[in-house]
This record gives structure tokens, sequence and C-alpha cells, in this order.
């Protein structure tokens, strides 16, 4: 009962603050009449206006002119009238406060002898906090909503998130002390103080991932698939894929490998047919570069299709493969006795892997190439402008996996260590526990949990971290 007292409390606020801003503005009629010169938005039209930007704090809001960017009159004379919510109360302008007549008066004006920018502040009452709710990606906060409110003390506030299709709630996060219980979606807070919090949301029972240059995909235990970020060539739409056994991600485009030995793609065809797999079958893993992809069959042989621009396409005479990795213009393969094949773009001696031996897995980023060793070290060569080749001092790593300027290594206690480019904070993974595999995109790394969830760090342009935390 608690909970629906709170919510119906709010919403009789709102109706009431409407009903004063109305009583107000027109109480303040006289004081706003002259700002009929002013007009909302952009002006192009001469230098006889300035601009007048306004905003609130929470608490509040300007009734007169309102909260936007005014064009004015020079030397005009605009009122100003700021309307506190339900318990709460005006404090001051601030910001370009020179020509305001009284700026601890919630009704006063300004004068325009050039361009200002002010912002009318508001506080609680006393023995009133409030209470800002945010959700991230997967999801969102039904109850009481999202948004800023104000409760008085001590009250108990109910809490219920609730997730989109794939994704499941996750846990409250931000100054969670009197949430009852971070990890469930229904539960409540205690209000003792003002707090902000968050819903959080994410993949779940995912058993791979795979990292585009700015998308995610995720493969679930029952064969189907997930993915968020860049769907600009449709590389997103996965949703109706099932019986998947392996996914890849690059150059615009999703593969997956089916169960029977076929293979599904979606997204950008490249100029010379990355896409053209329909008649491919018997493969068992697949990867993908900018412009070209690659399969393995299952009696470790290799076929590619797409751009060959390099001869990252010329895997017709390879055999005994175990493992292929395809990135940018480049396309390496594992042997069974654990040297490594490599063609197509050269320029920084990326496929230079001729003499590698003991190798047990491999990855290729845009310009190098890295390759794990069964004692758990690492060796990498090409392009290291970012460090991204310093490996040497690597050990006990389980897994690699390489992507534009960066290299990621899983160790076997669960956590990942990282080399290389970290301008968009792609390395930012040094506090990840319990990782089972690690994947990566241009410029965000992606790690897979065991208990089926997904975290990603790194540039989000496009929502391609938006995997969960």
């Amino acid at each position: 009962m608690r909970r629906v007292f709170g919510i119906n409390m709010i919403r009789r606020s709102r109706k009431r603050h409407y009903a004063r801003v109305f009583c107000v503005f027109c109480a303040v009629t006289a004081l706003v009449a002259a700002i009929g010169g002013c007009g909302e938005g952009e002006w192009d039209g001469g230098d006889d206006y300035y601009y007048l930007a306004i905003a609130s704090t929470y608490g509040g809001s300007v009734a007169a002119p309102g909260e936007s960017q005014f064009h004015c009159a020079v030397n005009e004379t605009v009122g100003l009238v700021a309307v506190p919510d339900d318990h709460h109360h005006f404090i001051s302008w601030t910001g370009d406060v020179d020509t305001i007549g009284n700026i601890t008066a919630a009704a006063t004006n300004i004068t325009m002898y050039d361009s200002y920018s002010i912002i009318a502040n508001f506080e609680l009452d006393e023995g009133w906090y409030s209470i800002t709710i945010f959700s991230n990606y997967g999801g969102s906060v039904a109850e009481p909503g999202e948004g800023y409110f104000a409760f008085s003390a001590n009250t108990t506030v109910g809490l219920v998130a609730e997730p989109n299709q794939d994704y499941r709630f996750s846990k409250w996060t931000g100054d969670v002390d009197t949430i009852a219980n971070v990890n469930a979606a229904a539960t409540k807070v205690t209000m003792y103080d003002s707090y902000a919090i968050t819903a959080n949301f994410g993949w779940f029972d995912i058993i791979q991932v795979a990292g585009g240059p700015y998308q995610t995909v995720g493969l679930k235990s029952d064969g189907t698939v997930v993915a968020v970020g860049e769907n600009n060539m449709g590389q997103c739409n996965v949703g109706d894929w099932t019986d998947i056994i392996q996914i890849a991600a690059g150059g615009e485009r999703t593969v997956g490998v089916k169960s029977d030995g076929t293979v599904v793609v979606i997204g950008w065809d490249g100029d010379s047919g990355a896409c053209s797999i329909g008649g491919w079958t018997g493969i068992n893993q697949t990867s993908t570069g900018w412009a070209h992809t690659v399969g393995l069959k299952s009696n470790g042989t290799a076929v590619a299709v797409g751009g060959n621009y390099f001869g990252e396409c010329d895997v017709d005479g390879w055999t005994n493969i175990v493992q292929i990795a395809a990135v940018y213009f480049h396309t390496v393969g594992l042997k069974t006795d654990g040297t490594v094949v490599a063609t197509g773009n050269n320029e920084f001696g990326q496929c230079n892997v001729d003499n590698w031996t003991d190798i047990i897995q491999v990855a290729a980023g845009y310009d190098h190439t890295v390759g794990l060793k069964s004692d758990g070290t690492v060796v990498a060569v090409g392009d290291n402008y970012w460090g991204q080749c310093n490996l040497a001092d690597w050990t006990d790593i389980t897994q690699v996996a390489a992507n534009g300027g960066h290299t990621v290594g899983l160790k076997s206690d669960g956590t990942a260590v990282t080399a290389g480019d970290n301008y968009d904070g792609q390395r930012d993974a040094s506090d990840w526990t319990d990782i089972v595999q690690v994947s990566e995109g241009t410029m965000h790394t992606i790690g897979l949990r065991s208990d089926g969830t997904a975290v990603a760090v790194g540039a989000n342009f496009e929502g391609e971290c938006n995997v969960g935390i």
C-alpha cells in the first residue's frame, strides 16, 4: 500500500504543480508582457537580436518565457518566472546573471545587452528527499518510473524493474545502501537521504560472444542468436536464426554455423560476395574479415569467398586445419601439428608465422597476428604501433583475441589482460572476473562469464557494448 501511496502522491503533486504554474503565470502577466519580441529556436534575421538560453534544475521549471533557446531584441527586458514543484522551493538564478533584476526572486526580469545562458535553481523542502531513477539498455523501471521523484523522509518506495526480450534484470547500482535486495527486480528502497539508482539489465544464457567493428553478437545455449550495435547493413537481424553452433562477426556482417554444417550470413556482401556462402556444407567453424568470409570444413580444409585484394582468400591448399581467424585483410590457420599458416596483407609482417610451433589457438587483429602456445605464453607479429604485440610477459593464458590495435588474453583464473590501443577504453577489463571467453571488436572488448552473462568495455558508438555490466 505504501508503494501505491507513493505513486499517487507524485501524481497528485504534479497535478497541483500544473495548476499552480497556471495561477502564477496569470498573476505575473504584467511582468512578462515585455517578452513579446522573443522567439524560440534559431534566428537568422541579422544583428538586432541576442540569444537567451534558459534551463532549470530538478524540482521546478521556468514558466515564462519557458525553457529553450530564445532570440530576443537588443536591450529588451524579458520577464522570468520560475515555479517550484511541490515540496521544493526556488533558490536563485545562476549563469549570466549580471542583468537579472533580482537573482533570488522567482519572478524577476533580465535585460538583453548580450547573449545569455541562465539556470533556475530549486531545492527540496526540509523533511523531503529525492530519488533519481535510471535504467541501462535492456529494460526499464515500471515502478515508480524513471526520472526524478520526491518523497518525505523515511518513506518506503517500491521498485519494479522490467527487462526487454533477450535480457534479464541484473542488479541495482548507485546509492543502494537502503535497497532491500539489490539483486531483485522487485524490491524497495527507504528514503533516509536523496539517492540516484540505476536498474541494470544484460544478456543471459550466452555460450559464445563475437565482436565486429561496431556490433556484438551472442550465441545462446538453445542455438538462437542475439546482437546489438550498428545495424546499417542488417548485420544484427539475427532474431530468427536457430540451430546455430558457432558465430563470427566482422566487416558489417554476422555469420553463423548451423549444426548440419551449413552456414547463414547477414549484412554487407562486400565488393566481391563476402556473403556468398550458399553452397557451403560440412563447415564446423567460420570467421569473417573486412570483405571476405572463411569457413573451416570438418575434413580440415578451408574455403573462402569475397574480396581477395591481398590474397586473403587463397586458402584452397590448406590442410589439417583446426582453427581459422580472419580479420580485415588477412587470414590465419592453425594446423593440427601446432604450426600456423597465413595469407593476405603482409605490410607489417602479420603473416610471418612460418616459424611458429606449439600453438594451440590463433587470433587476428587489424594488422597483427597472435598465437597462444601450449605453455600459456603468447607470441605476436605485425604492427606494434600501440604495443598490441608486447605480449612476451604474458603467462597462464588460456585464450587470446585480437582486433583493431589491441589484444586481450584470458587467464586461467578467469581474469583478463590487455595490450595495445586504449583510446576508447577497450582495454578497461582489469576488474573482470569469472570470464570464460573473450572477443574483440574494432574498439571494444567483450567477455563471457561462466554464468552465461556478458560484459563489454570500450567504444559504444552504436550500442555495441549494451550486453550487460
